[in-house]
């Protein structure tokens, strides 16, 4: 009876010490744009360009937001990868 529960108890303790440590979320691709430099995003603008008729409509629709700045930014490169 007693082996049974040391048993138990090592076998409890291997699980929580073999576990895989937790890890930390990363950002969302909006939230790493937020942090560019204007020239990558300069660039990466330019790229997103190419296909003409996408670009306008999310710029379109970034405009009926009222998005500025590097709000306007993420939410561009989320809806050109959409």
């Amino acid at each position: 009876m007693i082996i049974r529960n040391v048993v138990s108890v090592v076998i409890i303790a291997a699980m929580f010490t073999v576990a895989a440590p937790v890890q930390a979320q990363s950002p969302s691709s909006a939230d790493e744009v937020k942090n560019w430099t204007l020239k990558k995003w300069g660039q990466t603008k330019a790229a997103f360009a190419k296909d003409k008729v996408k670009w306008a409509d999310c710029r379109r629709q970034n405009e009926d937001k009222k998005l500025k700045g590097r709000a306007s930014w993420s939410f561009l490169y989320d809806c050109m990868k959409a």
